[in-house]
């Protein structure tokens, strides 16, 4: 129970529910997902930091960048959980529209404007 309570306060966020459904799609770095979402990437990575904590991302170095990706949830819950919450954001107009800014993101744009 104390796993599932801690998913729920983590999911009530809508930047954080914005980040699970953009990388159900595919992995992304801070900087994309900072571009997509429209905060700055400290609040990205405090999201994500969030999310890490209650096991529903993980994380791979590739390079210069760290990619993000959903976990596989370990409970029945919480699988069932976050299967609903997928299913009833898919046609949120938010959604749509972060996906689309996701198609335009470019990492090598958006990372090395050195």
């Amino acid at each position: 129970m104390k796993q599932l309570t801690k998913i729920l306060k983590t999911l009530a966020d809508t930047n954080r529910l914005r980040i699970i459904k953009l990388l159900e799609k595919r992995k992304l770095c801070v900087c994309e997902l900072a571009f997509i979402l429209g905060i700055t990437q400290p609040s990205v990575s405090r999201h994500l930091k969030k999310l890490k904590s209650a096991g529903l991302i993980g994380d791979e170095q590739k390079g210069l960048w760290t990619n993000y990706k959903i976990n596989t949830p370990a409970g029945h819950y919480e699988k069932t959980l976050i299967r609903n919450v997928n299913d009833r954001l898919d046609n949120d107009p938010i959604i749509k529209e972060d996906r689309k800014k996701a198609a335009m993101a470019n990492r090598n744009k958006l990372c090395c404007k050195r």
